[in-house]
Parts: structure tokens; sequence; C-alpha cells
């Protein structure tokens, strides 16, 4: 069965890339076959990843993944006030939320900088919000300053129930919270039932069809878009489901898969489908204008664009970018774990849609969610810990959030473990997200969490787990997995190959590298038929560790 995936996945590639050289020359310094040795395919794959990046079939393009397409985090800055200038005081009593919030209202309105946390711990007994671009709030290191949050969302802030008594803050909000006061000023008078996506403006051009993976785009006009504007590439989601059955790889089962049905959140005209997932929405930087009616993106598009499915560019809205928190810890007070989906909101770090952001050197502590992105784009969150007592999500990536990098991370041991009628999940992913990277990572609690709502050409690379977590989604939320899921040497210590090796599970991906488990996923596939996965390497160590640098390091060389 792998012998003929692996045929099909090298013929795609060459169709796809006809005028590019033989696939025995070593593609952008890729080692070669007689470098590679035999059974590695980690280097086969990527050699040919490299001929066609962002058309290959099986092999996700996440080589622009992170902050300004993967660029270093920005250093030092100018610092522009300390919130204690503004009536903080790491005495244990006094309420520092407002003077917080003031300080980085301040820095804002002078138009960005570094707003200062002296070393200490601060109560704050509400959220903070990150409501402005170009602002760094920023501790004197996680063992320094500690952020203490006496009262969850639902006490601190506002309750956010649906109608079945979930709470809203089991999955997103933070207590710091990055996010644009337009967008919360309408998330508030929704009541937090509306949508949580960006505030898409005017259009500024339709566009024509194009192939997945093209970065020029022929469009209706030009005129209104200029070189370095972020836009939103907008697709319709039309009710044939035909745009969700290409994301998940046009392969014969999505033809069957009974979407209406079994998908009703994602399928236009359904009854049922969720506002945000009407049209897909892809944020992306013009690179280039080109001409009156030609347009050069930063990043290739990850679907095709065809007639049936129309596309625009549209502006952005308004937004949050350019900001970060660094080097302090998030600590919530410690209170008992709730049943699942009722947590009141003890959670980290969110970005909900900004782009260009980033957590460096942050420590969440007993929370329910860790770090969240909800339509969040290239963003990066780098030396970044989930510790303390159990959590719903260490990290959560939903609602359509595209090209965020996740590195040098780790979910620790909890000191209080998950009660009877709650559930960790741990990397969740899930709702048309595509594009992000976990990678160097570890895991002492729980699993790949690829959470439904077709989540597709995503990555997780170079992590070590236990594997004890469960993978969760609504059963109306559709499948689990879409095109180009890539897990890319994980090494397991607890033995469970649960949810981690998909070749059963997820259509046209890769499982490479999965060592210490043997077996299936353990899930059910949602697609019936050839789903066109390759997994090689399986128990050995690939030569290829790291698929995102390696990626970033050929596009680097172009």
């Amino acid at each position: 069965m792998h012998d003929t995936v692996t045929r099909r996945a090298l013929l795609g590639v060459a169709v796809a890339a006809a005028a590019v050289p033989a696939l025995a020359t070593p593609a952008h310094g890729a080692l070669s076959a007689k470098d590679r040795g035999p059974k590695d395919d980690s280097a086969a794959l990527l050699e040919h990843w490299a001929l066609a990046p962002g058309a290959h079939p099986l092999v996700p393009d996440v080589s622009r993944a992170g902050y300004r397409l993967g660029s270093r985090l920005p250093k030092n800055g100018r610092v522009v006030t300390k919130v204690t200038d503004h009536g903080a005081k790491a005495d244990g009593s006094t309420d520092c939320a407002p003077a917080f919030n003031a300080a980085l209202k301040t820095a804002g309105e002078r138009g960005g900088g570094v707003v200062l946390v002296p070393p200490g711990t601060y109560l704050l007994n509400c959220p903070v919000f990150m409501h402005w671009s170009n602002v760094v709030l920023r501790g004197s290191g996680r063992d320094r300053t500690i952020l203490h949050f006496a009262r969850s969302l639902d006490d601190g802030y506002r309750p956010a129930r649906q109608s079945n008594g979930n709470s809203r803050w089991s999955w997103t909000g933070g207590q710091v919270w990055f996010i644009s006061p337009e967008r919360r000023a309408l998330s508030e008078s929704e009541d937090f039932a509306g949508t949580e996506n960006w505030l898409m403006g005017e259009t500024l051009a339709e566009v024509s069809a194009a192939t997945r993976g093209a970065r020029t785009l022929m469009v209706s006009d030009t005129a209104k878009l200029r070189a370095g504007d972020m836009v939103l590439l907008e697709t319709e989601n039309r009710p044939d489901a035909g745009l969700l059955k290409h994301v998940a790889g046009d392969i014969p089962g999505t033809r069957t898969y009974d979407w209406p049905r079994r998908a009703p959140q994602l399928v236009t005209g359904s009854g049922g489908q969720y506002v945000q997932y009407s049209s897909f929405q892809w944020p992306v930087r013009v690179a280039a204008v080109l001409g009156p009616r030609l347009v050069r993106l930063a990043e290739p598009i990850r679907y095709d664009l065809r007639p049936e499915w129309p596309a625009r560019l549209r502006t952005l809205g308004p937004t949050v970018h350019d900001s970060g928190v660094e080097r302090l810890t998030v600590r919530n007070a410690v209170v008992p774990m709730t049943a699942h989906n009722r947590h009141p909101g003890s959670n980290g770090v969110c970005f909900q849609a900004v782009h260009d952001c980033w957590a460096y050197d942050v420590r969440v502590e007993n929370c329910d969610l860790g770090f969240g992105f909800t339509t969040a784009k290239s963003n990066t969150l780098s030396r970044v810990t989930v510790g303390g007592r159990a959590a719903h999500h260490s990290f959560a990536c939903r609602m359509q959030s595209h090209d965020n990098l996740v590195e040098h991370f780790e979910i620790e041991a909890f000191t209080v473990p998950v009660p009877t009628g709650a559930v960790h999940h741990g990397l969740n992913l899930e709702g048309l997200s595509s594009g992000n990277v976990w990678r160097r990572g570890t895991m002492a609690e729980g699993t790949f969490d690829t959470h439904r709502g077709l989540p597709f050409e995503n990555v997780r690379t170079d992590i070590t787990l236990v594997n004890n977590g469960r993978v969760g989604g609504s059963g109306a939320s559709g499948p689990l997995f879409g095109a180009r899921i890539a897990h890319w040497n994980v090494r397991v210590t607890g033995g469970s190959p649960y949810a981690l090796t998909i070749a059963d599970v997820a259509p046209r991906g890769v499982s490479i590298g999965i060592q210490g488990a043997s077996g299936g996923s353990e899930l059910t596939p949602d697609f019936t038929g050839d789903l066109e996965t390759f997994q090689g390497d399986h128990g050995v160590r690939p030569r290829v560790q790291d698929l995102y640098q390696a990626q970033r390091e050929i596009i680097d060389r172009d």
C-alpha cells in the first residue's frame, strides 16, 4: 500500500513540476539519493516538495509560518512607561489591572513601545487587553514577574455561556487578550454569541481562477492594492460543499461523505452553519502590484480558486499587529477543574483577529485554556510553557487561524490531574485552520488533538510526548482532518500511537518518523476508500528532523 502511495505521490509532484530538473538532482541542497541511504522517506519527500513548494499533493507548505513570514521576533524596543507609573504595586492586595490597562493605553496612544513590568507578583482582578499595535508588555523574567489573576473571565470580565450551559471561555478568551477594541465591542454587543472573526471591510478586487501554489493572481483591478498591505482573500463556501471537498484532498471519499448531515456547521444552507464558515478567509500580504490586473502575494495560495467559488480581496478591518507579551508568568488562582466545557475562564494568552504578534518566554499556570488562537494569522509563540493543575486546552487553534508558529514549547506534568468528567486535549487544531506549526516541543500531558472542522495543511514536527490526552470536536463539525496534515519526527514515551500515526484516517497527509509506538491512530476515518496518505520512516528517527526548519532553509536559498 505504501509503495503504491509513494509512486502516486512522486508522479503527482513530477506532473505539477514538469519544467523542473529531474528528481535525481538534489533540490536546493536537500540530501541526494546517495546521501540519503535506504529507507529515508523524509529526505525523499522534502526533495520532491522542493520542486514545487506550495503544490505538493501530500506535504504542506509551512515555510512562512510565524511572525512576519517567519522572521525573528523584535528585540529590545523603546520603553515608554512602566505599570508602576500608573499605580501598580506588587503588594498582593492592590488590584493592578486598571494600572496595566492604563499603561498599555498610554503606549498605544504614543504610537507604541514597551510597557515594562518590574519584578514582583501583581494581583489582577480582570483581564489585560492588548488593544494597540506596536505595543509590548514586558516582564523582568518569567520567574521574577508574576501576573496573578484572582478571578476567572466569568467573574472578572463577564460570563459567556451557550444555551446548553457550556462556557465559551473553555476554548477562547484570555487573561492577556490581543484583540482590537472594535472586535471586542462587537463581541460584547452580541453577548459573544455571534461572529469571532475579522471585521472585514470593502472589496478591493475580484480574483480570477488560479491553482493551489500560485502567488501571482489576476484580479479585476489593482487600483486599491498596495505593496505591503495585509488584505483578506475571501472565497465563497457554496452549498454544494465543493470547496470543502477540495480542501479535504479531492479523494473519492469526499464525494460520498454526507456533508450536510455530518458537517452542518461547515456547510452553507445546512441550517446549522457557523457564520464564520460562510466563506474561507485567509489574510495575506501583497508583495507587489505588477500591473493594472496582476498582483503578487507574499505567500502561495493554499487551495484552488475556481469560478464556482467566487473569490475577492477585501480590507482586513480593525486589528492589532506587531505587539507582544514577554518574560513573565500568567498565574491563575488554583480552583478545581470543572466538567468538560463548563470552564469559567482561568485562561492564559489569547490572540483574536490579530496578526504578526507574539508571546516570548511566557509561562501560564492553572489554566482552562493556556494559549489560544481564534481567527489569528502569522503569530509566533516561542519558549512558552503550560503548567500547574490540569488544563482543558493547553494550546488551541480555531476559527480559521492560519500560519501561526508555536516553537520551543512545553506542557508540564500536571500538579493536579484531570478529574473524572473532564478532558485535556493538548495541541488543538480545528475549524478550517491552515499553515500552522508546532515544533520542538515536549508534552508530559496531552495528544495531537485534531478537533474536527476540517483543518488542513498543518504540521507538528520534532516533538516528544507521553501521549495521554484525547481528541475532541463537535459531531456537527465534520471531518477531523483535511488534506496535508503532517506528523513528522514524533517521539512517543508512553507507547500509544493514538492520534499520531494518521495514515489510516487523514486524507493526503504524511506520518513520518513516529517512534516508540506501533499501530494505527485508533480514530474512526471520516472518509471511505483510499485516503492517499503516506506513512514512512516508521519507528526510526528521520534524517529530516524538523520539517519547518528544512522548508525554511530551502526557501531562504531561493
